[in-house]
């Protein structure tokens, strides 16, 4: 079975929106379950976990390219942020927004965070994004000071 990432990039735009309703045939599960076999009677038969009803990566990419065809770039962003968080767990997300509270971690922590990020999990716009926000810390006086 052909699925959403043996497929060819679709360039989306607004037309595309809701693609659940407009392009159901694109969207897969992060189990790689097609979107239409998502149903209440599927799950009431338990051919549905609650695994397959978790978003995937590409789901999320597409609608940041839709947003990009909008001009809402931010939100094509934030967005594809999301879609490198989809492997990250949620333990280690929770540990990664308490360090990045102002005057929670040193510039050195946040950059090892940055750097774990791009390196374990490919992340690599949150990796910017990290890395922005240690220099913008750093500017403001929002870092930890390193304890000698």
């Amino acid at each position: 079975m052909e699925n959403l990432t043996t497929k060819k990039k679709v360039n989306l735009t607004k037309n595309d929106y809701p693609l659940g309703i407009k392009r159901p045939d694109l969207l897969f599960s992060r189990t790689e379950k097609p979107y239409n076999d998502l149903t209440l009677d599927a799950a009431l038969k338990g051919d549905v976990t609650e695994t397959d009803l978790r978003i995937s990566p590409k789901t999320l990419e597409m609608h940041a390219d839709i947003s990009e065809s909008l001009g809402r770039t931010q939100l094509a962003k934030n967005f594809r942020r999301a879609s490198e968080m989809i492997n990250i767990s949620d333990a280690r997300i929770l540990q990664i927004y308490n360090a990045m509270r102002p005057n929670r971690s040193t510039k050195e922590q946040l950059l090892a965070i940055a750097d774990e990020l791009e390196e374990e999990y490919g992340a690599l716009e949150n990796a910017k994004l990290i890395r922005e926000a240690a220099d913008v810390y750093e500017r403001r006086g929002r870092l930890k000071r390193n304890e000698d």
